[in-house]
Parts: C-alpha cells; structure tokens; sequence
C-alpha cells in the first residue's frame, strides 16, 4: 500500500503571480458590502500594469479597495496555482473605453449589473500547488 504524495504551497515571486494572471481570464471580485464579504465572478485582462475587470456588480457599491483571486486548480493531480490582488479601483465611465471592454470581455449581466473597473494592485501574492517530491 502506498501512502499518497503529500501536497504543497510554494510562494511565487510577484514578478511570476502577475504572469499567471496574464495568462488567464477568470477569477473573483471580493469587496466588503454592508459588513458582509461579497465574492462575484469576474472576467479579466492585465493592460498597461492595471487589472481591467468586468463584473456582474452595481458600479455604485464597488468600494475604494477591491480584492481580485485568480486560480487554476487540477483537483484530481493536486497541483496549479492561486494569485490574489489588492488596491485601488475605479469604475471605468468612459463610454468609449468601457464599451470596448464589454466587447473583449464576456460577461454575466448587461445593465446596471455590468461593471467594467479598473484595479491598480498594491499587494500581489501567489502560490504553486504541487505534490511534494518524495
């Protein structure tokens, strides 16, 4: 009988965590709304050192600091990564920019549900998932 590998978080530099969230288009908005922790999914892309996310949130409610986790997990191979981003954000309101967004990035919702933000990060921390070697 043998005893399965034991799994592992190794940290990434921000350099590499920043890499695999330009390499990917899903993740989560996290913000604190009425003292409860909202998590909505988001689609994203990195442009000129800022996160443009869209997300199916009220532009009106989005806080001055949002949290943005990114992963991508093989559960059965225990192995992958998770990145998380804070900082800043704005709403995107200029029509032309938002708009050209809305075309590239997919979303869950139209109307006043569909906001387009973007985060500058502050904070960036990311992990690899693997098995550990025996």
């Amino acid at each position: 009988m043998t005893l399965p590998a034991a799994l592992r978080m190794a940290e990434v530099s921000g350099a590499e965590a920043l890499w695999l969230v330009e390499g990917s288009s899903l993740g989560r908005l996290v913000y604190a709304q009425r003292e409860q922790t909202v998590v909505r999914p988001a689609r994203h892309v990195w442009e000129y050192g800022r996160l443009i996310v869209r997300a199916p949130v009220q532009a009106a409610v989005v806080p001055e600091v949002v949290t943005y986790q990114v992963d991508e997990i093989r559960v059965a191979a225990g192995t992958g990564w998770t990145v998380t981003l804070s900082g800043p954000a704005e709403v995107i309101d200029d029509p032309n920019e938002a708009a050209h967004h809305r075309r590239t990035l997919a979303g869950w919702t139209h109307g006043p549900h569909d906001t387009v933000l973007r985060i500058h990060p502050k904070t960036v921390t990311g992990f690899r998932l693997a098995r550990a070697v025996g």
